[in-house]
């Protein structure tokens, strides 16, 4: 490594998901057009705390990542860092850690620090930058959910794994007179369920912020049935909830993270096969969403935030992310991002448009 040479590094946090590779060649890429070197952190912000873990990334190597799902520092959403606990929890990194990870940035001569992740992940990149730590943002959620930014990368690529299941689960609907459930990620914000339930031809939609009912629901597929359609296709987001009832959890054990969720596809299917008497079938997508390469629209959005974040470092504006306001990527602060969920709104343009089509929302 060239100790002329200025110096910047970057980490992945939180949940992985297609696009991350993108962001760091992006990164390497216009961080060598300006002369500097581009060192990456393994394992997320974990990898701070152990330089002997950061490795130079040479730009000649980046090719092959544009269309390579996941990421090749390794990522984590658990461990010393952990600042999010839930919808709305904030904990603070302890100070010995902090103090720690500014101390090995120091000894490394780094520039700055570009953090790709989601509202956890800049929840802490924001306490870094608090702490006197030179700090860019890249806004990273399969949820889509993040304020400041209009869409986040890795999203379309969930949406489109998740409508060719729908498709795919079409056929196999029609040919048995079945209801198929197509369980998708979405813990606090349905984007994904509506945005593929609506593309893949959905009937029936269930998201976190419109609550169902199984009398609702019971009665769109007796509607269908009266009209000779004897198959249902339901999508629903694991963090869908029936009125007055909770979340379904895998694990809601864990202290330093969220509760996994999951199960909510066939709590739904099981109260479906009871009341209607209709043959009911379930698919859990899960981690297939997070797998695999990049979308075209995904690879273009993540090579305009790694360009996009290497020009912020350039103009030192630190404490910000980039974020999409089209036509243009901006910058906006890290604060105006994090700390608040952006959700499908209930009378919104998306739900008008379903409804319009006859698709229920459980409602």
């Amino acid at each position: 490594m060239d100790n002329n040479k200025p110096k910047i590094g970057i980490l992945t946090g939180g949940g992985d998901c297609p696009g991350l590779n993108a962001v760091i060649r992006a990164v390497v890429k216009a961080s060598h057009m300006r002369g500097w070197q581009t060192v990456g952190f393994k394992g997320g912000y974990e990898g701070l705390l152990d330089p002997v873990e950061c490795s130079r990334l040479d730009y000649r190597d980046m090719g092959y990542l544009l269309t390579q799902g996941g990421t090749v520092l390794g990522s984590s959403n658990r461990g010393r860092f952990s600042a999010k606990t839930g919808l709305g929890g904030v904990q603070q990194i302890p100070q010995d850690i902090i103090a720690e990870a500014k101390r090995n940035f120091q000894q490394l001569g780094l520039k700055a620090l570009i953090c790709v992740g989601g509202d956890g992940s800049l929840t802490i990149a924001q306490q870094l930058f608090e702490s006197g730590i030179p700090v860019v943002g890249v806004p990273k959620t399969i949820d889509n959910d993040l304020e400041a930014t209009v869409i986040t990368f890795g999203f379309d690529s969930a949406v489109c794994c998740a409508t060719e299941a729908l498709d795919r689960l079409h056929t196999t609907a029609a040919s048995h007179n079945r209801i198929m459930i197509l369980e998708v990620m979405g813990r606090h914000a349905g984007w994904i369920a509506i945005s593929a339930g609506i593309s893949g031809g959905g009937d029936i939609i269930l998201i976190p912020e419109i609550p169902f009912t199984y009398e609702s629901i019971c009665a769109k597929i007796k509607e269908r049935e009266s009209i000779g359609r004897e198959f249902t296709l339901v999508v629903v987001a694991e963090g869908a909830k029936p009125k007055g009832g909770n979340l379904v959890t895998l694990d809601a054990s864990a202290k330093d993270r969220e509760v996994r969720l999951g199960g909510i596809g066939a709590a739904v299917a099981k109260e479906i096969e009871k009341r209607t008497g209709k043959e009911t079938r379930v698919c859990v997508l899960g981690h297939l969403q997070r797998g695999g390469g990049p979308t075209s629209f995904d690879r273009l959005l993540c090579t305009r935030f790694g360009a996009k974040a290497v020009e912020l470092v350039a103009r030192e504006q630190f404490g910000y992310m980039v974020a999409l306001r089209p036509p243009d990527t901006v910058a906006v602060k890290i604060t105006e991002a994090i700390g608040r969920l952006r959700q499908v709104p209930p009378d919104g343009d998306l739900v008008q448009t379903g409804r319009a089509l006859g698709i229920s929302f459980g409602d």
